[in-house]
């Protein structure tokens, strides 16, 4: 009898062992965050590595000089939105140009791939949104690097001034983004341009880590995410843009998913990864790699490699949340990988870019061969090792 009860107890122990294992398992938060790059990076620097030390010291020094700077806003710009609201985001298209053929320069004319000045300037938020996310970026690398709580709580104010001040918050929309003077006040092309709001979830995702995200700040966000998550999904711009064929597309899934994981919406996450990306995968990269719609543009090199970036991101967030978009492939061998192995041969010199790339492509190139690399230690895949060693 004894041994009986002494075998029973064992199993109720190992019973409550395992549930409390399951439980813990499924209140575990799937995160943006990848703290495996930044430890890597960070044990460079304390090992003393000649170029990660040097990589952070020019860090430190441009983390320091935006300790002063009073924070990044909607309302700085000296234009006006149709709304007539200083707090709704406004740009122009990059690509628009005045029509020299008309008095007064409307309507706007495309140029592919030429940036019109006009379109960088403080008239439109452009130049202030880029400004503030590359801040976000510099103090989260700083302070995780550092752990010097002065760049936390830096950014902690950026991101209260940009997203939740009264006076200087922009509202949750992309109504004006993109716009072509004499033509349209919005397109959804703007979306794109809030590629940058990766940064601003995997610093609040830190701070929250590190117990310095306050209540405030974090309910503020997760107000301001689900609004824009339900824009994006909803609105007219919003729906268009999900359903571009191009880069365009495939970044709408990279910003809506990175959002929706920080709001715990993972079983969404998951449904819409296996089915419309998992479809614009194999709707975008021809079985032979290539990107048609990326390979029309005048850039059409860095484009590719763009469109390749969105979908490793994409990639990444499905190995969060358990769907395998790095290995699939469609019954012709449509895949990411494949439009790796398309593009590979050409910075191997084995082929000649035989496609129209009006701009210097070597940052580009250096782009593509980091991300292949993190990918290839994502994934644990080999594939790519002989030629990543012969880039070295």
């Amino acid at each position: 009898m004894t041994n009986k009860i002494t075998c029973y107890t064992k199993l109720f122990v190992i019973l409550l062992i395992s549930i409390f294992a399951h439980a813990q398992r499924q209140t575990e938060k799937i995160q943006i965050i990848d703290y495996q790059l930044l430890e890597a990076q960070k044990l460079r620097i304390n090992n003393g590595d000649e170029i990660a030390v040097n990589t952070y010291n020019h860090l430190i020094k441009k983390a320091n000089s935006l300790l002063t700077i009073k924070g990044f806003s909607v309302v700085h710009k000296t234009g006006l939105p149709p709304s007539k609201d200083k707090h709704d985001y406004m740009s122009i298209g990059p690509y628009w140009w005045p029509n020299p053929n008309t008095s007064d320069g409307l309507p706007y004319i495309r140029k592919d791939g030429e940036i019109n000045p006009e379109t960088r300037n403080n008239y439109t938020d452009f130049a202030e949104i880029d400004n503030f996310f590359s801040a976000v970026k510099t103090l989260k690398k700083a302070f995780y690097y550092s752990d010097d709580v002065k760049y936390a709580n830096k950014n902690l104010e950026l991101i209260n001034t940009w997203f939740l001040n009264e006076e200087t918050k922009m509202n949750p929309n992309v109504n004006f983004g993109q716009s072509i003077p004499g033509k349209n006040s919005g397109r959804c092309f703007g979306i794109i341009e809030f590629g940058g709001l990766l940064e601003v979830i995997e610093f609040l995702e830190l701070a929250r880590d590190k117990n310095i995200l306050g209540n405030a700040i974090e309910s503020g966000m997760f107000t301001w995410f689900t609004e824009y998550s339900n824009w994006l999904k909803n609105s007219e711009l919003g729906r268009e843009e999900a359903t571009r064929k191009n880069n365009h597309g495939t970044h709408y899934d990279a910003q809506l998913l990175s959002v929706l994981v920080y709001l715990n919406k993972i079983e969404e996450v998951k449904n819409y990864l296996s089915t419309t990306t998992k479809a614009r995968i194999f709707s975008q990269i021809e079985p032979d790699g290539s990107q048609p719609l990326e390979l029309a543009r005048t850039k059409s090199f860095s484009y590719s490699v763009m469109n390749l970036h969105g979908f490793l991101e994409l990639a990444i967030i499905g190995q969060k949340v358990g769907v395998d978009l790095w290995n699939i492939a469609s019954e012709d061998g449509r895949s990411i990988k494949k439009g790796y192995e398309f593009i590979l041969p050409y910075i191997t010199k084995q082929k000649e870019w035989q496609y129209k790339q009006i701009k210097d492509r070597k940052h580009s190139e250096e782009k593509l061969i980091s991300d292949l690399r993190h990918a290839c230690k994502q994934f644990k895949d080999n594939s790519f090792d002989k030629v990543l060693q012969q880039l070295n």
